[in-house]
């Protein structure tokens, strides 16, 4: 499989300012695969300790942090010669083991010649509550499920992807039908990794559904085994709303939809828990367009996407059927899914936010801030281009660039540039 992350890692090797680099996302979505294939690729030898299924690594690190006893007992536990210049060491499932994340900050001060890479499941959440987090001694990179370029790359269709990777928009029109094509079938699938393998090997629409469940399953029990039990209900009411908040026009989350008085303040730590595991993504609202926009966010007003939009097809169990085939049946949710989509592309790069008047009579589905440009861009489901709102902020704020996503091939007008939905992760480069 391809991934763009090795991309990173590899950056990560070179950099003369390098740290023990901890590698962030949510589970499934491919972080062992990553660090295993990058120490294959890129090193002589790999160490991969995964302190949750070795017993004898449990307490490594409860003695002390002396460099040479923990590189001899990593030698014998793994019988690999641990060499600085061209050993990749990797603690999986860091956050089971004492002490784990603690040691990242004695490797860095101690041994920096030596390469090593950390992950583990729902990692987010031990960085939360760990009180002894080695802050400024790490570095960090997220993984997220395969963009859209990344599943075009893994289908077999790299020379199209590359095309698009490059904006050849002279080449790209004249396969725009296939290329919405392949985005509708990437609604349907999503990007979790293995998702997208048992797609290329089996063509099996109703196999990909049923590892989406058991990856719901997985996500829903981590609920009961890893969150705080006075909260597990809160965050399965939070959970199971996503998708009926998503399904309104106005997608901004409404605490009352999960159940009547509900307030802020009931629901604040199960949501951050979700956000901590990487299973939702959060969109603020922003009031006035100013730079830096995270000055100016309302956090009270937001937005919840899903990790994955194949994820959020399998919870509302939509046949392929209606996903796969040009149809008014979904409507609204259409709108949703579309919005999931470009949510998930665009937070590889960008903090997201989303600009709405107080009365919300009109409403900018996202902005980024990209160097000294605030881009509203504006997200069509399929090729109605009518864009009230996006004129309405472009009379107010004049920007220097504005965008509409949608169905529709590329072209630059007056006043605006239409992105197809299937370029949108490259958003950025039109200003």
């Amino acid at each position: 499989m391809q991934r763009a992350i090795i991309e990173d890692l590899k950056k990560w090797k070179n950099s003369i300012n390098r740290k023990p680099l901890i590698i962030q996302g949510a589970r499934q979505v491919g972080k062992t695969w990553a660090m295993k294939e990058f120490g294959k690729t890129t090193f002589k030898n790999v160490v991969y300790l995964n302190f949750e299924s070795s017993s004898r690594l449990k307490e490594v690190f409860i003695p002390d942090f002396n460099i040479e006893r923990l590189l001899t007992v990593f030698e014998i536990e793994t019988n690999v010669k641990i060499t600085p210049a061209d050993t990749l060491i990797i603690f999986d499932e860091i956050q089971e083991v004492e002490k784990g994340l603690t040691a990242l900050k004695y490797f860095y001060e101690n041994a920096p010649e030596y390469y090593i890479v950390a992950a583990g499941s729902l990692l987010g959440i031990s960085l939360q509550k760990n009180n002894s987090f080695p802050v400024g001694k790490v570095d960090f990179l997220s993984l997220y499920p395969l963009s859209f370029l990344e599943f075009l790359e893994n289908i077999g269709e790299e020379k199209l992807a590359q095309q698009l990777a490059h904006k050849n928009w002279d080449v790209l029109n004249s396969f725009h039908d296939k290329l919405v094509e392949i985005l509708r079938l990437y609604y349907f699938i999503g990007g979790m990794p293995e998702v997208v393998s048992s797609y290329i090997s089996t063509k099996n629409l109703n196999t990909v559904r049923s590892i989406q469940q058991k990856i719901l399953i997985g996500y829903e029990n981590d609920f009961a085994k890893y969150a705080p039990n006075d909260i597990v209900p809160k965050i399965r009411l939070v959970w199971q709303s996503l998708i009926s908040q998503l399904a309104k026009e106005n997608r901004k989350f409404i605490y009352g939809q999960l159940k009547k008085g509900a307030r802020a303040k009931d629901f604040e730590s199960a949501i951050n828990w979700l956000l901590a595991a990487g299973l939702v993504l959060k969109v603020n609202r922003i009031e006035k367009p100013t730079m830096p926009l995270n000055a100016y966010a309302d956090y009270d007003a937001f937005k919840l996407f899903l990790v994955d939009i194949g994820i959020l097809n399998a919870i509302g169990k939509l046949d392929q059927k209606i996903l796969l085939e040009k149809n008014t049946i979904l409507q609204e949710f259409k709108g949703a899914l579309t919005e999931q989509f470009v949510c998930q592309q665009l937070k590889l790069q960008h903090e997201l936010y989303y600009w709405s008047t107080q009365n919300s009579t009109a409403e900018i589905d996202f902005l980024i801030q990209q160097q000294n440009n605030i881009i509203p861009i504006e997200v069509k489901a399929e090729e109605n281009l009518k864009s009230k709102s996006l004129k309405t902020y472009v009379e107010k704020y004049s920007p220097t660039t504005a965008i509409r996503t949608s169905m529709s091939p590329y072209r630059k007008e007056e006043w605006l540039t239409n992105i197809p939905l299937y370029a949108v992760a490259g958003i950025s480069e039109f200003h």
